[in-house]
């Protein structure tokens, strides 16, 4: 179907009431428009895959938030899906932006479970050959799982505010902040 035809506003009434068939057909009809839309913004193929999936979740859990009166069902969806991209983008360019020697420092000492006098954690810190080690394994981590990790150990964040972020629910964060660093660990040894 073409957008002239495609009915956006119905299509999200019925997302609202729950039908997972009218989910499929927006999908279907703009998902690839999306992504084309995320991919010029991101830059970023896997990135901007992902910003789609989650544009179409956020489009599920809030299709009752639209109202035709404050504009199209299409631009709704597009606003929203852009919004996604602008924050992902402002967030993935962040953590390029910070060298983890903070997170380095509480690998290190997961790692080896026991207290290192500060001389000693200072002298990992400052390792290149563990600072590459580290950021190969960062590198192996899904996206929003690594940003969860730097905006914790990098940034400060709470992970309250890190859900908040990401909008996400503070549970997920708590566990992919808890899994990566294990990934993490598992990695470096």
């Amino acid at each position: 179907m073409s957008p002239s035809i495609f009915d956006y506003e119905t299509t999200l009434k019925y997302c609202a009431a729950g039908d997972r068939r009218a989910l499929r057909q927006l999908y279907e009809q703009e998902a690839p428009k999306l992504l084309s839309v995320v991919l010029r913004i991101l830059q970023n193929r896997p990135l901007a895959e992902d910003v789609v999936h989650d544009a179409f979740i956020k489009i599920w859990q809030n299709a009752q938030s639209y109202h035709s009166d404050l504009g199209s069902a299409r631009g709704w969806i597009y606003t929203l899906t852009r919004n996604l991209a602008l924050n992902a983008l402002k967030y993935s360019n962040r953590q390029i932006l910070f060298e983890p020697e903070f997170l380095l420092d509480l690998c290190d000492n997961q790692l080896q479970e026991s207290e290192h006098h500060l001389d000693d954690v200072e002298t990992l810190a400052n390792d290149p050959l563990t600072q590459a080690s580290l950021t190969r394994c960062l590198d192996h981590l899904e996206p929003e799982r690594k940003l969860c990790v730097l905006h914790a150990y990098v940034d400060g964040y709470t992970q309250g505010e890190i859900a908040t972020l990401l909008d996400k629910p503070l549970g997920t964060v708590k566990s992919w902040i808890k899994r990566s660093l294990n990934s993490l660990k598992e990695c470096l040894q």
